[in-house]
């Protein structure tokens, strides 16, 4: 019997014991920038293609009817916290030919107003951090079914503006990074007598360099994403049509070690090189190739620690870490005659990774020329032993608005 056992906590659900959520540098490349996704609980990875598919998975591009658009989205980000994040997404699409693709996109996170105070509490000076990546993808079928796609991404994080943090000097942070993708679809599909489309994606998403804000030699990882999962489209009738799709998401950096404690102080231990000794898990600081094939199996799995300040796993403690670290998204689209949309989903995450949950709503109109959506965020958030904490993504809003430059341009043809 080991000592967890021994307790009296050998049959408490791990998650209640101890919380090892994964962080990354420039978390806003992970964030849904735009609202049909939105309201559909976080899902894209292998929805019918549009103009933001950049985020989603690039490999899209290659099926999007139409040659050319262009979108513009917007979310007040964290409402329930502060009033003035935002996050803004521009993005358009060229169709090169029946074939490829290209799309170019911009993320800008605003982070608001920040107030620095010297060591004394003296208000020096006053500054907007903000952080923008661009992205430029290409997109080309591979089979009459099935695509690929590559993006290239830059990325600067400017946090602090220059300033000294903590006795060192700051300065933005910069790398490169690609998305990689791929996207399946299949419209010669009959199912409960209905004509239907099926469809499957997966994508790696920010897949690059690790960032640094100081000269020092610690480099944090970018949150490189495995996205994947199927949709499921049913054309009801010639006015009806309805889809469900599923995502599954993944980080592929290292997960937080669990380290050796002083049974008496729980003070980490360190060895005789002033490294902090893990108990379970593995070294995080890694190469980027490295982190990403080990995140399969790297978690120090559930448990506590024992009276000699060990972490002891429980029961199958990694495998089901590993499991829990995977976050799920389902979501479901109606369109009425290809002009109105409604749409709902619901997002969730383990207990000790975040605990994000919620449900999303959104609608949208489609014209001849342009596109109007926006979605709204429910949070579900119901945190063990402190029930009714409010969530900082309760109530957030969505907004976007599309363009159809070939319908414009009959348009103007017409005229």
């Amino acid at each position: 019997m080991n000592a967890i056992q021994a307790q009296g906590l050998g049959s408490v659900d791990g998650s209640t014991l101890q919380l090892n959520t994964i962080t990354t540098a420039v978390p806003f490349l992970i964030i849904n920038p735009e609202t049909r996704g939105g309201g559909m609980g976080d899902v894209g990875v292998s929805t019918s293609p549009d103009g933001n598919s950049m985020h989603w998975n690039v490999a899209k591009y290659a099926f999007i009817e139409g040659k050319s658009g262009a979108s513009i989205s917007y979310t007040p980000w964290l409402r329930a916290l502060v009033p003035d994040i935002s996050l803004s997404y521009l993005t358009g699409y060229y169709k090169i030919d029946k074939m490829s693709a290209v799309a170019v996109s911009l993320r800008y996170f605003s982070l608001g107003s920040i107030q620095f105070t010297d060591m004394f509490g003296n208000n020096t000076v006053q500054f907007t951090p903000n952080e923008f990546a661009l992205n430029v993808g290409y997109s080309r079928k591979l089979a009459e079914r099935l695509s690929g796609g590559l993006s290239a991404k830059y990325i600067t994080s400017n946090l602090t503006g220059g300033q000294t943090v903590g006795g060192a000097n700051s300065k933005p942070g910069r790398t490169v990074a690609v998305d990689l993708g791929v996207f399946y679809t299949n419209d010669d599909i009959v199912m409960f007598d209905k004509d239907a489309i099926i469809s499957w994606g997966a994508a790696i998403s920010n897949l690059g360099a690790k960032i640094s804000y100081t000269d020092a030699t610690t480099r944090d990882f970018l949150p490189i994403n495995l996205r994947l999962g199927p949709t499921m489209t049913w054309n009801l009738n010639d006015f009806n049509k309805l889809s469900v799709s599923v995502d599954l998401n993944k980080y592929l950096v290292p997960s937080p070690p669990k380290y050796a404690q002083d049974p008496l102080t729980t003070i980490p231990v360190k060895d005789a090189n002033e490294n902090y000794v893990i108990s379970s898990g593995k070294d995080p600081d890694r190469p980027v190739p490295s982190a990403v094939f080990t995140s399969f199996y790297d978690a120090p799995g559930y448990g506590d620690y024992d009276q000699s300040g060990e972490w002891v796993p429980i029961n199958a403690g990694v495998l089901r870490e590993e499991l829990n670290e995977v976050s799920v998204g389902v979501g479901v689209e109606y369109w009425y005659d290809e002009q109105f949309a409604f749409r709902t989903g619901y997002f969730t995450e383990h207990y000790s990774k975040g605990n994000r949950k919620y449900v999303t709503l959104g609608a949208g109109l489609k014209l001849n020329v342009f596109s109007l959506d926006f979605s709204y965020l429910i949070s579900t958030y119901n945190v063990r032993r402190n029930v009714g904490t409010t969530s900082p993504l309760a109530n957030t809003l969505r907004f976007s608005l599309s363009f159809n430059f070939d319908e414009m341009s009959k348009s103007e043809d017409s005229n």
